[in-house]
């Protein structure tokens, strides 16, 4: 069985085609979402639906994953953002691939609606974690929930929780990026400005590998 865990902060608007996208994927997955702790109508949309697993917990999407992953009852849990939506098939993809080798891993990433800068920030992001295997949180990173337990969890930190949790994957298993793509709302570039949008990013990424405390908080960014 597949987990799909999905932490949320006053998503009322985006998630609604998040959890489309999940329905369109079959019955082969619970889906748990983890509220921490919205104010805009997110909570009674999700006691809404009664096939979804809804929890709170403390705001931050490392607390908010981890929670979700306690009471997973998948031997596979995939993390998706709000305000991203799975490819077609993508969980009878990993539910048939469950019996390889593999430990864990992402998907490739796009983004919507997109201009020719946020087409080249995924081809390059994509080159990237072909050789890196560090992975965004807005690729769907998956993995065995053993070895997720086995590795702590997610880093309880404002901000790079994903990154982290890859890096402390790395040494453990070579993780693999499949080719089936995720597509993310570009609401955040738009709004912000894409080029400082990226820069930003690559300023906390630098500051991260340097030893440096990266600042800024995880859902600071939330565009309603």
């Amino acid at each position: 069985m597949i987990s799909v865990v999905v932490p949320v902060l006053n998503e009322v608007r985006g998630l609604p085609a998040t959890l489309a996208a999940l329905r369109e994927q079959g019955d082969r997955h619970e889906t748990i979402v983890v509220d921490g702790g919205s104010d805009d109508g997110t909570v009674e949309l999700l006691r809404s639906d009664p096939t979804l697993r809804v929890v709170e917990s403390r705001r931050g999407r490392g607390p908010q994953m981890n929670a979700g992953a306690a009471i997973a009852r998948g031997d596979v849990l995939i993390f998706l953002h709000a305000d991203t939506r799975l490819p077609p098939g993508a969980i009878a993809r990993l539910d048939a691939a469950a019996e390889s080798d593999w430990q864990a891993g992402a998907f490739s990433h796009r983004f919507a609606p997109a201009d020719w800068r946020l087409h080249a920030v995924s081809i390059g992001n994509n080159l990237r974690c072909r050789w890196s295997r560090i992975y965004f949180g807005d690729q769907a990173i998956f993995v065995r929930k053993a070895l997720f337990e086995r590795v702590g969890g997610f880093p309880e930190v404002p901000i790079l929780e994903d990154v982290i949790f890859c890096e402390r994957l790395r040494p453990l298993t070579r993780s693999v990026l499949l080719g089936e793509t995720v597509v993310t709302d570009s609401r955040r570039f738009r709004h912000h400005g894409v080029w400082r949008t990226v820069w930003r990013g690559l300023w906390i990424l630098a500051r991260h590998r340097f030893g440096f405390a990266p600042g800024g908080e995880g859902y600071s960014d939330v565009v309603r």
